[in-house]
């Protein structure tokens, strides 16, 4: 689909009025929009206590050892974009589109169902000078009107444990162009002590979000839509860089022997994968 035509469809999907597109959401949707939206807007940070930023954003201090894998995905945005209409679905603040257009993406999109985070975006991007070829809009993940083979590369971060896969699949594989590539990353539901650790910090996450962590048995699922490929495993111990950051090496070392161990791998807090819609 030639680009200035498909902006011309995105500008229809967003003058679609929040009035009339929230009254078609169901509980569900609007939990989430209403949770994320509160805890993406980037100014209320400012306005919290000390208790209240550590109950909502308190499993952020593990991230300090993820770069092994910040740095994977990186790396696939830079490889996959150019030349590429991207998606950043679910994206947020609008980080991996902004990538994407700076990585030389023909239109970078970023799709999320909270309005402070498009509006985050949109700003940043403005900020980062790529406002030219990217375009954010509000729209609902798993009906996101977006026109069928338009969209050639995407990714999602994170989000796919917020959707019902048996909605968000068929959609994701509806608006892919034939040998479109799609990269997932995701948090792992094995590991019993992360799972505690979920259980025991109700405030950082949904009540669906925290019953629909993925397993393997939901790329199984996704199998059915696409061809599965390059699924990784990440951070086993390098989120104990957490509280003694010199070791982080040493710990990714450990992490990529680890992580090729089947049965040890599942305890990884992360994974990754591939979804290519077949042609």
């Amino acid at each position: 689909m030639e680009i200035k035509l498909l902006r011309n469809k995105l500008d229809e999907i967003s003058k679609i009025s929040n009035e009339a597109w929230m009254s078609n959401l169901d509980d569900r949707k609007q939990k989430e929009m209403e949770f994320h939206d509160k805890h993406r807007t980037i100014t209320r940070k400012k306005t919290l206590s000390k208790n209240e930023e550590k109950k909502i954003y308190g499993n952020r201090i593990f991230y300090a050892g993820t770069n092994s894998s910040h740095e994977y995905v990186k790396e696939w945005i830079k490889k996959h974009s150019k030349e590429k209409v991207f998606l950043d679905y679910a994206c947020g603040n609008g980080g991996h589109a902004i990538l994407a257009a700076k990585a030389g993406a023909k239109l970078s999109v970023g799709l999320d169902i909270s309005p402070g985070s498009i509006a985050n975006a949109k700003n940043i991007a403005e900020i980062e000078s790529v406002a030219a070829n990217t375009y954010f809009l509000q729209a609902d993940a798993e009906n996101t009107k977006i026109p069928d083979n338009s969209i050639d590369v995407i990714v999602c971060s994170g989000m796919l444990h917020h959707l019902d896969l048996s909605y968000a699949l068929p959609e994701l594989r509806r608006i892919m162009t034939s040998g479109g590539r799609l990269l997932a990353i995701e948090a792992l539901n094995y590991n019993p002590m992360i799972r505690i650790y979920r259980e025991m910090t109700p405030n950082m996450r949904t009540e669906w979000e925290k019953n629909h962590i993925l397993s393997l048995k939901d790329v199984k699922f996704a199998s059915r839509f696409f061809n599965v490929e390059n699924i990784k495993f990440w951070h086993i111990t390098s989120f104990l860089a957490t509280f003694c950051k010199p070791l982080l090496p040493v710990f990714n070392f450990m992490d990529s022997i680890l992580t090729r161990m089947p049965g040890i791998r599942r305890m990884a807090w992360q994974f990754t994968f591939e979804l290519l819609k077949r042609k």
